[in-house]
């Protein structure tokens, strides 16, 4: 931060505050403090029978790669919303049913994933403004070398290994930083 969004000083001094344990900009004008949060990055695993959704990136970072329908949640609504509203605005498609299936602390980049397995209401989905192309993969058929994120590579092989079994808990992990610095 360079300049103050309350009061527009250019004043800011990063330190811990009083009754605090961490740094964060304050304001030397007008002492408002800001906090930076982890971002939350909700979306869903859309299933149709024994295929899974996947949509190609159109945009950066990883710009033509494979990945759930997933982005960042807006302020004033809930995470099944903003997973419905990511998987309707990259893949034009309705799911419903929705279960929290993994949850991804990336400490790393300040990001927690929220993902839910969803079905697929039908089978109407395109393109949305965000993917190059979208489309229903089975196992077999997924691009692995050519996935997005490791989170999202972490989820599908979560599913995977859960069919098999026939059950689908939460999973709760942490995905810290690999050391080839990749997605």
């Amino acid at each position: 931060m360079k300049y103050c969004s309350n009061c527009g000083s250019d004043s800011l001094a990063f330190k811990i505050p009083e009754g605090d344990n961490l740094p964060r900009h304050i304001c030397g004008n007008c002492q408002t403090i800001f906090y930076q949060n982890p971002r939350i990055i909700t979306g869903t695993l859309p299933i149709w029978q024994d295929q899974i959704l996947l949509c190609k990136r159109a945009i950066e970072p990883r710009y033509g790669l494979w990945t759930l329908p997933a982005g960042f949640m807006e302020n004033n609504e809930t995470v099944e919303q903003a997973a419905t509203r990511e998987t309707w605005e990259e893949a034009q498609a309705k799911v419903e049913q929705l279960n929290l299936y993994v949850m991804a602390s990336l400490p790393d980049r300040n990001q927690v994933y929220m993902i839910f397995c969803a079905q697929l209401s039908d089978l109407n989905y395109a393109p949305g403004i965000e993917s190059l192309d979208v489309k229903l993969f089975k196992k077999d058929e997924i691009p692995w070398n050519n996935i997005a994120f490791r989170v999202i590579t972490k989820t599908l092989n979560y599913y995977f290994d859960d069919r098999v079994i026939g059950e689908f808990p939460l999973h709760m992990t942490t995905l810290l930083k690999p050391i080839n610095n990749n997605c």
